[in-house]
């Protein structure tokens, strides 16, 4: 199952935080025509690097479905952003 909410958290200059809710789905309908041509390309690079598509696919698949749960923190000196997949 793919993630269905990301979390963006970022630390604003005053210390306070800024946080953004960011469904997933949604945000794959509005991208569809971009991923479209992504999808076409790619498997295009499959055919030219003599890569099977069902198994790309299915290895993208199992990335989508992993990140599930993760938490990526990064600050550097007053700069704090932190994303979390739900």
């Amino acid at each position: 199952m793919i993630p269905q909410l990301v979390t963006v958290r970022s630390r604003r200059r005053n210390g306070r935080w800024l946080r953004l809710y960011v469904p997933v789905l949604p945000v794959l309908l509005v991208l569809s025509p971009v991923l479209l041509l992504a999808m076409v390309a790619g498997l295009v690079a499959c055919v030219v690097f003599r890569i099977s598509p069902v198994g790309a696919l299915r290895g993208t698949g199992s990335v989508l479905g992993a990140l599930r749960g993760t938490r990526i923190e990064i600050e550097q000196g007053r700069t704090a952003v932190l994303v979390s997949v739900r």
